[in-house]
């Protein structure tokens, strides 16, 4: 090549340079905004262990045995809440529901307690809940109709 014909291509480098900033897209920088961390409010064990007892129960939909001590529709907060957030993995999802609905799982026990004994504080198993159940399911009379 030439050095005309290098300045020529030089000169038509530079006009296409220019051409190309003339149409070039500049993209502002993102805002980002992060939320931070959710605090959950520490709840006792045997409250931490009645929810996942709850929740279980209410994945077999088997909720009949605590339906019986439902007496101020705790458990519509509840499932509603549940059915909302069901693809949180369970221990996320206890802490979750306790974060916003303590207080219907205390109204539940509270009832619980006052009609079958149970002391919910001494109930630190699932285990044991799962005996409770099974001694209040065998409670209810059946019928053959």
């Amino acid at each position: 090549m030439t050095e005309e014909e290098k300045n020529a291509q030089a000169q038509a480098d530079k006009e296409n340079k220019e051409e190309n900033d003339d149409l070039k897209v500049v993209m502002p920088k993102a805002n980002k905004t992060i939320m931070p961390a959710e605090e959950f409010k520490e709840q006792p064990d045997y409250l931490k262990v009645f929810a996942n007892f709850y929740i279980a129960e209410f994945d077999e939909d088997d909720l009949e045995v605590i339906n019986l001590y439902d007496e101020n529709h705790n458990m519509v907060d509840i499932n509603s809440y549940l059915l909302n957030n069901i693809h949180f993995p369970r221990k996320k999802l206890v802490d979750h529901v306790l974060q916003y609905h303590d207080y219907n799982f205390k109204n539940l026990l509270k009832v619980m307690a006052d009609k079958t004994g149970v002391k919910p504080e001494e109930m630190l198993t699932y285990e044991a809940w799962e005996k409770w159940d099974e001694e209040q399911r065998a409670k209810i009379p059946s019928s053959l109709s």
